[in-house]
């Protein structure tokens, strides 16, 4: 019963535990801790992202900041050439409030 009741706040935590992210974009697909696919359409992603100016404005899920230094980001990414490559499909969205997750599922990746 205690294993149940912890798995279930760990469950309602997490989504508010997800974050944006600071990004490294890496040159070999060995570096990286997720592979990333940009999609065409938004109804074919799992994260619809902005890119934020300033790393203070990366405080919700979408919100990504790209780093200059591989050693100052939470993830390192790296853009595959096919859909069926990558971990995460994400869509490059105009405007900050569009930002967030499109497919929840697939949160756990950026914790």
């Amino acid at each position: 019963m205690k294993t149940i009741l912890l798995l279930l706040l760990v469950i309602l935590i997490t989504p508010l535990s997800v974050k944006a992210q600071k990004i490294f974009s890496v040159e070999y697909e060995s570096q990286a801790d997720l592979k990333v696919f940009v999609v065409e359409y938004e109804s074919q992603c799992d994260l619809k992202v902005y890119v934020v100016d300033y790393v203070s404005k990366a405080d919700e899920a979408g919100l990504w900041y790209f780093v200059e230094y591989e050693s100052q980001a939470d993830k390192k990414i790296y853009f595959v050439e096919y859909e069926s490559q990558a971990d995460l499909k994400i869509y490059m969205v105009k405007y900050e409030s569009q930002a967030g997750w499109n497919k929840s599922e697939k949160q756990y990746l950026l914790l």
